[in-house]
This record gives structure tokens, sequence and C-alpha cells, in this order.
């Protein structure tokens, strides 16, 4: 089995996503970066972009901002979805 991070994704309406993943990339304050396998430990806001999850389920979603946390391959995000203006 590969190594993989545990990964819950919330917004203040609901849990968007928890599962495994190979990796996370996320739109930090000073530039977009990614966590893989045996990160070290992280708190960082997040800004405007795309928080994307690489995996057997990888999945994105356009946020305005938030914050994660990373440790011991659990990583928590907390983001406020980008909202449409169609």
């Amino acid at each position: 089995m590969e190594k993989a991070l545990q990964v819950k994704i919330v917004s203040p309406e609901k849990i968007v996503y928890h599962g495994p993943a190979q990796s996370v990339q996320v739109p930090g304050e000073k530039g977009s970066f990614e966590v893989l396998y045996n990160h070290a430990p992280i708190i960082s806001c997040l800004v405007q972009g795309v928080v994307r999850c690489v995996g057997k389920e990888s999945m994105e979603i356009r946020i305005a901002g938030g914050f994660i946390d990373v440790n011991d391959n659990f990583v928590s995000i907390c983001i406020e979805p980008e909202v449409s203006m169609d």
C-alpha cells in the first residue's frame, strides 16, 4: 500500500472532503505550496485560489481563503469557498 496523507477539508457549511491523498496543493500567502507524505508540521494562512488533492479520488475547489494545519501526515484545511457571481 502506498503511503498517503489523511486529508480533511471543511467549510462553514459542510465537510468538503475527507480521505487519503498523495499530495495537497494550496495557495499560501507567500505563494502556492505542496504537501507530501512526511511533510514538516506547518500552520499557514491560505489566500484566494485553488486547493487540489491528488490521489485515487482527486478533487479541486476554488477558495476565497482559509488556513491549513499539517502534522504527522494529517492535513486539516478550513476554507471559505469562493462565491460565484453568475
